[in-house]
């Protein structure tokens, strides 16, 4: 499979064509890039960061609420990332996420 991030996420129908078995998931940190992925054809998001995060790419957190904004803007599963662990996790339930996504979140 592809993961776009957001700024590619229009080019889900190309990465599609070119590679038809693949699942295409992209980034979203907003509710009008979900919208527009979902548009463009991916098969799921990651939505980030909800939470604070270590990552330096990250920006402000969304919150709990602001991913469930952006959950119930979309047809599509919506994977939770950025500051998700073990301590966060439960903050998520009857957010409207799929899942959970994480890089350190869950180690030992």
């Amino acid at each position: 499979g592809a993961h776009l991030p957001q700024r590619l996420a229009e080019t889900a129908p190309a990465v599609r064509a070119a590679h038809p078995a693949w699942r295409v998931t992209a980034a979203a940190h907003d509710a009008a890039a979900a919208r527009a992925a979902e548009l463009a054809g991916v098969e799921a998001l990651v939505v980030s960061p909800v939470f604070p995060s270590n990552s330096p790419s990250a920006g402000t957190p969304l919150g709990v609420e602001g991913l469930a904004v952006i959950a119930a803007s979309v047809a599509l599963p919506v994977y939770a990332l950025g500051g998700v662990n073990a301590k966060t996790a439960d903050a998520l339930v009857g957010a409207g996420v799929y899942g959970l996504a994480g890089i350190e979140g869950f180690g030992a």
